[in-house]
């Protein structure tokens, strides 16, 4: 709208859903919302989401937004509440629902903090496990929004949760002061007095609502309110009529709602398919047509912020459609009365976001700085570091910046989380900027030394930061340590982050062309081409010539032809796809971020998602909506390689120090003088040259994949700093402009490189006249410029980045006149010094931050430190961390390197890979089967060996409850018992029939079964080969595939079909299932299912065959001839002429 609506009657929207807490039934984000009711003439709005306040972050920021742009705009702070009037009631019922063992069984699926309102059923007389009528709760200043903040956060602890978070009277009468209430909609409090009721006559619901109007009353006072919708429900009036009788007896106020769905007029249908997407899948509610409606008043009602003309005007029309009189005053009264709540008892203010962090941290007597600095002094100490001035004036220097800028206490808490995961796993040496800060350092946050690496604080925090710092924290076991926080500090003090999922380009196409009957066939078209079409087009756009990039929707539009010929042809969809693009779809957990501070449930509304608490407001790459509001969030990641230091440790442990249960004392005892950044030996040219040169990938973190290798291999790096520079390079950027080519030839050929003063020498020698660390960029601008200092010089890094005209333009030059005046001074032409600079803006997009980059070559150099001293050990680690989808291209690998593989034996195999004794072999873990648990595996390696099938079945010493029939049917097939198949059995088929599909109890009965099942024999080869495939994840390739045969095809340069040449077209695979299919034309084809021995799993469709004379053995090696198509994917015309079987 380009001019505000004027509206006669003065009115404020009370109750209104978002998109952000309403999701699959409203549509629209807050901030969208509000800039409607401004543009339509209001100057307030409520946001009242479903039992949450998830909205409420983006109210505050919107808000904020507004207010910058002159907008007189107040938001205020609410939710629907789900109310019962007694918990405890409901509780006993529900826990007598939970003894229907049926039923349980369901109930752990139904803790999501993604609440789908199901609008039609609170209309209803509800069972226990549905039960719940609304509530609108508002918050008038910020003691009532603190209320609401615990009430939301109480109503989702697990006993008040089961779909719904709950609330009833006594925590409403707990945490009443400075929130108003109102009765809701149909599902509200009244109406289901009306609901529970009605059968029993208009005396029966008035009874009960004047029980309600007590008890709200007794609680609130005179802020309770009955609430009078205007719609073409017919029961919608008479609870109306019910309502205004509460108001006669009682003398309650009455506002008037518009209930607000959706973000503007036009947006209804929209959120009908909104709420329809949000059924796909599950059993839709039986009132909901598949059908989208084709018009509002099939609907009866409109829900979009309205302002007080629109209100009267949906009064009149809705009373006189269904023939209902009221008194014209009385809802004239009803609508204006929101507009004096709005401003007369709601106050002007927005959440306190003063930012919270814990206490706790901060020892009795001390301030946070005070604490910090004794701390870090100790860590120096600790170091032997105190008595080097280059230390110590580098530590006065960080300790001020952190203090002035009142960063102490966070540095004191990420310092704690620190502490206590170094008390029971590996923690990483460091990750991203924050190994640049020696109080990070001496305060055991990260290992890596950042005055010996060259490492800048300034890379991490300026001296004028605002924001707070970031530390991404690698531990080996997050969710561990996360939990173990949680338990000692206590779920309102440590809350993980949630992640709202959007509704994404592909998944739209396909679900909305559902409701339109668009075929199948030419929507999975255009989902198949539209990012092969898009990517390409956009790199270019971007200058990108390599590497890994995602077009956003606005490039995939404009950029695939066939998904702009499909929109053109299909305008609906395109409609539908614009407004419901990035709504939310779902909440997950973000997969390391924290919030810590103390009683947050006062000051934020803690939800619940599968038992677990965490924020209702996400904080992220794209989304800061926590700091904002004054929480700091603190990342826990997940690092696997740190899990393969801890088995490869307690492996060398066992086999080389005679430790046989190793416990982490030990493992972080091995670490801290073997491998501890500190000790370890850098610069041993053994372990480059066998290692990085040599090509021996095995588990080596940053280079586990093929271009990385190679690179690598090309650069032959001599030092972490050549590692660094490396994986700094290999990126799409760097690749797009062959800066890997030109640093391979500056590295072989040093004596070429020209440096155009000796400082530009200084600072990029050790990449070969490269500017490959953003940090180089910020230490010569401050060495060349004219007063430029390291805070400026780490400014200029971000400004190099940004184009225009701008405030950051104006920065970059001042920065630029200073520049080359330095140079100049300093001897340096001025054409020289701006070609330098050039060269700043050239690179500053390639750029990499060296402090991440050291750290991770860290990483790196420490397994190939392990894979070269100790290749058994760190092998058998490789193995037991690696997913299970690489399992068996890991066991590859290690078959590579010549070991060998044991099966599965219940005698030999453990928790994890074992090694032999020889140091060869290496045997596969009960753990590997799946299905088969813990306690099972616990029975067997506390009382094997095993020499009889008898010493297994009949141990007096085995709990057979925890190894039952279905165990041992796993064990059975897996092949980890053929040790235990002697000659009384003629074959394995016979052995299991035997001993696991009719379990025997006694002796008497395991030989009647022997007899009874002799003609079983064995199985057959392909069902053995299925049984391994389904129980351990991984395809027995070493006896399909014997190694003369790879050798064979790897001097013929004939790749499996993983690393398919789409010019060669000649590959090799092994075909493990047929699938017969019909083209519309009846002909018949094949869609054949094969794998390779990376692990690679595809399929191929085979044209024109004759299954009368085209046969194809499955589980057999093959070479052919494929076409490919990057919709279609592999395909050939003929099996006969263009399939070879190897044998």
């Amino acid at each position: 709208m380009s001019d505000r609506v004027k509206s006669k009657i003065p009115f404020v929207g009370l109750h209104a859903h978002s998109v952000a807490g309403s999701l699959f039934d409203a549509l629209g984000y807050p901030g969208e919302h509000m800039d409607f009711a401004y543009e339509n003439g209001c100057d307030a709005l409520a946001l009242t989401d479903h039992g949450n306040a998830n909205g409420l972050s983006h109210q505050v920021l919107h808000a904020k937004q507004m207010k910058e742009e002159g907008k007189e705009f107040k938001p205020i702070f609410g939710t629907e509440a789900y109310f019962l009037p007694s918990l405890t009631t409901w509780r006993e019922e529900y826990e007598k629902a939970l003894e229907d063992k049926k039923r349980a069984k369901t109930l752990g699926s139904e803790l999501s903090a993604a609440t789908v309102e199901d609008e039609n059923s609170s209309k209803k007389i509800q069972d226990v496990l549905r039960r719940r009528r609304h509530l609108i709760l508002l918050a008038t200043n910020q003691k009532g929004l603190q209320n609401l903040f615990k009430l939301i956060s109480e109503s989702y602890k697990s006993e008040n949760f089961y779909r719904y978070p709950r609330m009833d009277y006594d925590m409403l009468a707990k945490y009443s002061e400075g929130v108003i209430a109102a009765s809701a909609c149909l599902g509200g409090v009244y109406s289901g007095n009306y609901w529970e009721n009605r059968e029993q006559g208009e005396e029966a619901v008035l009874d009960a609502m004047r029980e309600t109007t007590r008890r709200m009353v007794n609680i609130f006072g005179d802020g309770w309110y009955g609430e009078l919708q205007w719609n073409s429900v017919p029961e919608q009036h008479i609870i109306n009529k019910y309502i205004i009788q509460m108001h006669k007896e009682f003398g309650i106020g009455l506002i008037s709602t518009a209930d607000s769905h959706y973000p503007n007029r036009d947006a209804w249908k929209d959120r009908e398919l909104y709420k329809r997407l949000g059924w796909l899948g599950k059993a839709a509610p039986s009132y909901m047509s598949t059908e989208l409606p084709i018009d509002i008043d099939e609907i009866g009602y409109e829900l979009y912020p309205k302002n007080g003309d629109q209100m009267w005007e949906s009064y009149k029309k809705y009373s006189e459609e269904c023939g209902i009189e009221y008194d014209d005053d009385l809802v004239l009264q009803s609508i204006t009365n929101t507009h004096t709540i709005a401003h007369e008892k709601i106050a002007d203010f927005l959440p306190d976001n003063t930012v919270r962090l814990p206490d706790f941290v901060v020892p009795a007597g001390y301030t946070a700085t005070q604490a910090l600095v004794n701390m870090s002094l100790e860590g120096l100490r600790n170091n032997q570091l105190h008595n080097n001035t280059e230390y110590t004036d580098r530590l006065r220097r960080e300790l001020h910046v952190i203090d002035d800028r009142g960063f102490s206490k966070y540095f004191l808490t990420m310092k704690a989380i620190a502490d206590r995961a170094n008390q029971c796993m590996l923690t990483g040496p460091g990750r991203g900027s924050a190994a640049g800060s020696l109080v990070a350092y001496v305060l055991g946050i990260t290992q890596v030394d950042p005055i010996k690496h060259g490492l800048l604080f300034s890379r991490f925090l300026r001296s004028d930061a605002t924001d707070y710092p970031d530390i991404d924290y690698d531990v080996a076991a997050p969710m561990e340590l996360k939990e173990q926080l949680i338990k000692e500090w206590g779920d309102t003090t440590v809350v993980p982050i949630s992640n709202w999922n959007t509704l994404q380009l592909r998944s739209l196409i396909k679900d909305i062309s559902k409701f339109y009957g668009i075929p199948f066939k030419e929507v999975n078209e255009v989902t198949g081409k539209m990012l092969m079409e898009a990517t390409p087009a956009a790199k270019k756009a971007h200058g990108i010539k390599a590497g890994v990039y995602a077009p956003t929707f606005e490039e995939v539009k404009e950029y695939s032809p066939t998904l702009q010929g499909f929109l053109s042809k299909y305008p609906q969809i395109a409609n539908h796809i614009d407004v419901l693009y990035g709504q939310v779809r779902s909440c997950s957990r973000h997969a390391g971020g924290v919030v810590v501070g103390e009683n947050l449930d006062e000051w934020m509304p803690i939800i619940n998602s599968k038992g677990i608490r965490q924020t209702p407001w996400a904080e992220g790459q794209h989304v800061r909506h926590l700091e904002p509001m004054g929480f700091i969030k603190f990342d826990i990641l997940g690092l696997s390689t740190l899990a393969m230091f801890d088995g490869a440790i307690r492996h060398i442990l066992k086999r080389h120090h005679g430790i046989q249960e190793p416990t982490f004392a030990d493992v972080k005892e091995y670490y801290g003088k073997h491998l501890d950044p500190d000790v370890i030996d850098l610069n041993n040219q053994d372990v480059y040259k066998n290692i990085f040169h040599s090509g021996k990938w095995a588990g080596i973190f940053q280079f586990t994949e093929k271009g990385a290798q190679a690179f690598c291999k090309r650069a032959k790096p001599t030092s972490i700093i050549d590692i660094s520079a490396i994986t700094s390079i290999f990126r799409p950027g760097p690749l797009s402009a062959n800066v890997d080519d030109e640093y391979v030839d500056a590295k072989e050929n040093p004596q070429y490189i020209k440096y155009a003063h000796p400082l530009i020498e200084e600072v990029t020698q050790e990449t070969y006249g490269f500017l490959i660390f953003q940090e180089q960029i910020a230490i010569l601008a401050h060495k060349l410029g004219k007063d430029l200092s390291l805070d400026e010089g780490n400014k200029l890094r971000k400004l190099l980045t940004k184009k225009g005209t701008g405030k950051g333009h104006e920065a970059k030059m001042k920065i630029h006149a200073k520049f080359i005046e330095g140079c100049m001074e300093k001897g340096i032409r001025q054409d020289v010094a701006q070609n330098i600079w050039d060269k700043f803006e050239y690179f500053s997009g390639y750029g990499f931050n060296k402090s991440h980059a050291v750290s991770y070559s860290m990483l790196s150099y420490q397994c190939a430190w392990l894979a070269y001293h100790y290749p058994a050990e760190w092998m058998a680690a490789f193995l037991d961390k690696e997913p299970e989808s690489r399992k068996e291209k890991a066991i590859n690998i290690a078959k590579g390197f010549g070991f060998n593989i044991k099966k599965l034996d219940v005698n030999t195999s453990g928790r994890v890979w074992e090694i032999s004794e020889d140091g060869h072999t290496l045997v596969q873990p009960l753990t590997s089967i799946k299905g088969f648990g813990d306690a099972a595996i616990d029975q067997i390696l506390t009382n094997r060996p095993f020499e009889t099938i008898e010493d297994f079945l009949f141990n007096e010493n085995i709990t057979y409850s925890k190894l039952n029939k279905k165990a041992v049917d796993v064990l059975v097939r897996s092949g980890a018992m053929n040790g235990l198949v002697d000659t009384r059995f003629s074959g394995l088929k016979h052995f299991w029939s035997a001993v696991a599909v009719d379990r025997p109890r006694k002796i008497k009965q395991l030989e009647d079964n022997i007899e009874l099942y002799r003609p079983e024999g064995d199985f057959e080869e392909e069902e053995l080969i299925q049984y391994t495939v389904d129980l351990t994840g991984v395809f027995p390739m070493g006896e399909v595939m014997n190694r003369g045969i790879r050798q064979k095809l790897e001097d013929k340069f004939i790749p499996p079909i993983g690393e398919f040449d789409p010019e060669l077209q000649l590959t090799w695979f092994i075909p493990r299932k047929i699938l017969p299919r019909k083209t519309k034309h009846n002909k018949e084809y094949w869609v054949v299912e094969v794998i390779d021995d990376t692990g690679h799993t595809t399929s191929i469709k085979c044209w024109g065959v004759n299954s009368n004379r085209d046969i194809l053995f499955l589980n057999r090696p093959y070479m052919a001839k494929l076409d490919y198509h990057p919709t279609w994917g592999y395909s050939t015309r003929s099996i006969r002429h263009n399939f070879r079987l190897l044998s």
